[in-house]
């Protein structure tokens, strides 16, 4: 099963990068808020993509992305659906006898 993990207000996760980028540690700054080290490392790193000063997605970028995806997958068993009716439904019609009027 997969574990989850707590998700933090973007404006919380906001301070702790801010505690850190003014000098604070990031050791200190996890021990207090009681957090990971690395945690805290993930949060400056995405803070840094987010304003441009590394090369990666944003948050927005990723959440859209993953939004982007799921519709995708969706749109795909869907259209898997649609051909497979398509396919029953042109049997069915073969089956059926044209009615011809011979007189």
């Amino acid at each position: 099963m997969k574990q989850s993990r707590p998700v933090f207000p973007a404006d919380y996760r906001q301070k702790i990068v801010e505690l850190v980028r003014s000098g604070r540690s990031v050791l200190d700054v996890a021990r207090e808020f009681k957090h990971s080290e690395q945690t805290v490392r993930n949060w400056l790193k995405q803070d840094g993509i987010d304003d441009d000063r590394r090369a990666s997605l944003t948050t927005s970028e990723r959440e859209e992305l993953a939004k982007l995806r799921r519709e995708n997958k969706q749109l795909r068993i869907e259209r898997e659906i649609l051909k497979k009716a398509a396919a029953w439904f042109a049997r069915e019609t073969d089956a059926i006898p044209s009615k011809s009027s011979d007189s």
